[in-house]
């Protein structure tokens, strides 16, 4: 089959294979830097914008893995894990199941994120049950950006004196 590829096209990948799922990578950790620009944006702790900006750079540094290599560091793993744990500590007591995806903007755009991690974390499952290859690190990696941008949620609702609203599924119990 002939595919009409544009000279305007945005990026050389777009055209690959369906089931070639390094070009979906890319764009998901391409949107999700983009997302953490535009939260950084909205986030005043000057700590907190520092620490989005290494975020973004570390996303990059992720986004051509399963194109190239794996360059994150397993110094930059520890130091996300730190983050984490740091984010999870502060906000003790803020969450004990569940919570709504609501609050102060800032919030919600993490919450956004979350969820976008954890669609690239199914995106390298569905990668490597195609037989391909993926660093442990990657899985690592991506699980804990899930786990940060929760965090993230819940400290930037308190920084705003915003309440959690914890959710109770009717199908879990």
């Amino acid at each position: 089959m002939d595919l009409y590829r544009s000279p305007y096209e945005a990026y050389p990948f777009l055209c690959d294979a369906s089931d070639d799922l390094r070009c979906d990578f890319e764009l998901i950790t391409d949107g999700m830097a983009s997302l953490t620009g535009l939260l950084r944006a909205q986030v005043e702790d000057e700590a907190l914008r520092e620490e989005l900006l290494w975020i973004c750079e570390l996303i990059y540094h992720m986004n051509p893995t399963l194109r190239t290599f794996f360059s994150v560091t397993d110094v930059e793993i520890a130091r996300l894990r730190a983050a984490v744990e740091r984010l999870t500590a502060e906000c003790t007591g803020r969450c004990e199941l569940f919570v709504l995806t609501q609050g102060c903007q800032a919030a919600c755009t993490a919450h956004v994120l979350r969820v976008r991690a954890k669609e690239l974390v199914r995106l390298i499952y569905r990668h490597l049950h195609q037989g391909r290859e993926a660093p442990d690190g990657l899985l690592d990696g991506a699980n804990l950006l899930s786990g940060y941008f929760f965090q993230l949620a819940l400290k930037l609702n308190m920084l705003a004196g915003v309440d959690e609203i914890p959710y109770q599924s009717r199908n879990y119990r």
